[in-house]
């Protein structure tokens, strides 16, 4: 590339400054086109909990003890067993060699649209299968509105890696095999009118095989095994705290595991007011900008890895602490992301840090323009520095040059201010396995790509370079 070629580009990246970039005439599929609706991204995400296991080994009991702990909740159970497929006259005949414990007696894909909806905010009719008749036309629907949990519970419901993906929590119910058999004979007998010759003969032709062929091996995506069902008081308590825990943050941290959103306050509140409004001074603004980074930063070196460490102190006490990492450098993404430098090197004396220019216009807005990275930054951690998340390609390219340098993707812990929500699916589709930490989120993206509600062209203002603030300096 020629001199002028590259004086150009640098000049143009120092004009206006979208944290995103314009996709005018985008070619590239692999580059993923942001939204700019924003209905979707101020849509309440519910949290989903999964709820396997053996017939009769108390997932019921789990649900409802979590139900009775979340009463502040809105919270529904959806049952798999009210998505059975009906059975025609020629399966009635013949209805005791019917195996209803394997995979293909339900109804996936309603179960499927049925989450949909429910999870998009819509109310849904839910079956209730009749055991006697072995329809689910003979009984009335029943109504279930959106709402903040939503319980699936059923034998197979891990089986389908589609319904498994909907999940935000797997638990599995794991109880003793006779238990589960003298739970099975009496419910059926008493609740389906079964009689127990009926019952054990299924049991060991059906019940038992289908256990151990397709609800067993399920095992291994749970991310919760509960033993002993509802008499586990301990793990259901445990688990309602989590539960209270992920209803208190943003939907995308419920999506996105490695998405930190840090705590909001008063005084975080009030930052973001000040540093949002147009007509605060160039100095206000960096005056609270630079506290709102230091937290941010401050949060990121929260998710280094550690070691213990002892140390005396001045009473002649033992104190065990932590050893903070040693390996650690920052990239600052140019030119917004050199406000957050300075922070950087208040927390970490004598940091590396090195420098990514990616032109936003042209090219798909791929243009890698400049990068002076530090020779040994595969063996390092390395935060990136950005105050603004928008599209997320620019943070795309940015993160998959540092990938291609080497650096594993869990080692890139991703920095910066405010993220818009096409932003955060983006990156954290491609890499879900490195960490974005930020300090809020935003409504989304307009038609001009700009975040919203947003600061602004936050190098500008930040570095002093509007143009209406710009002084003309006369050389005599």
């Amino acid at each position: 590339m020629a001199s002028k070629d590259v004086v150009r580009l640098i000049e143009a990246s120092s004009g206006v400054h979208f944290s995103g970039f314009h996709l005018n005439g985008l070619h590239n599929s692999e580059v993923e086109q942001p939204t700019t609706s924003t209905t979707e991204c101020v849509q309440r995400q519910p949290f989903v909990i999964g709820v396997a296991g053996g017939a009769a080994s108390g997932k019921t009991t789990v649900c409802d003890l979590i139900i009775e702990q979340l009463h502040d909740q809105r919270v529904v159970l959806v049952n798999q067993d009210s998505f059975y497929h009906n059975l025609s006259e020629e399966e009635l005949k013949r209805v005791q060699d019917y195996n209803f414990d394997h995979p293909d007696a339900f109804d996936t894909e309603k179960l499927i649209s049925t989450m949909e909806n429910l999870k998009d905010g819509k109310a849904v009719d839910i079956p209730k299968y009749d055991f006697k008749s072995y329809k689910n036309k003979t009984l009335q629907s029943r109504r279930v509105n959106p709402s903040d949990v939503i319980l699936l519970e059923g034998i197979l419901i891990f089986h389908d890696s589609r319904v498994r993906e909907m999940m935000n929590m797997k638990i599995f119910v794991d109880t003793d095999a006779d238990v589960r058999l003298a739970r099975r004979i009496r419910r059926d007998t008493v609740e389906k009118g079964r009689d127990i010759g009926q019952v054990l003969d299924q049991y060991s032709k059906f019940v038992k095989p289908a256990f151990d062929d397709f609800i067993l091996p399920t095992k291994k995506y749970a991310d919760i095994i509960i033993p002993r069902g509802g008499d586990n008081h301990v793990a259901i308590d445990l688990i309602v705290q989590h539960i209270r825990t992920k209803l208190g943050q943003h939907d995308l941290c419920k999506i996105y595991p490695n998405l930190y959103v840090i705590q909001s306050t008063f005084q975080i509140r009030g930052m973001h007011t000040l540093i949002r409004d147009a007509n605060i001074t160039k100095h206000d603004f960096v005056f609270y900008a630079d506290r709102l980074i230091r937290l941010v930063v401050e949060h990121g070196l929260g998710h280094l890895p550690f070691t213990e460490k002892q140390v005396t102190t001045p009473t002649g006490s033992v104190y065990t602490g932590v050893d903070f990492c040693k390996r650690l450098c920052g990239v600052s993404v140019i030119r917004s992301g050199e406000s957050m430098e300075n922070a950087l090197r208040a927390c970490c004396k004598g940091i590396k840090i090195g420098k990514i220019l990616i032109h936003r216009e042209g090219d798909n807005g791929q243009q890698l323009v400049y990068e002076k990275l530090p020779n040994d930054i595969s063996d390092r951690h390395v935060l990136l520095l950005d105050p603004i998340l928008g599209t997320g390609n620019s943070a795309v390219e940015a993160i998959s040059l540092l990938i291609r340098k080497g650096v594993p993707e869990p080692n890139i812990i991703f920095l910066n201010l405010i993220s818009a929500p096409q932003g955060v699916h983006v990156v954290c589709k491609k890499f879900p396995r490195l960490k974005i930490v930020t300090s809020e989120i935003e409504i989304g993206l307009n038609e001009d790509y700009r975040v919203i509600p947003g600061m602004g062209e936050f190098g500008d203002r930040y570095f002093g370079t509007d143009d209406d603030d710009q002084e003309v300096i006369t050389y005599k």
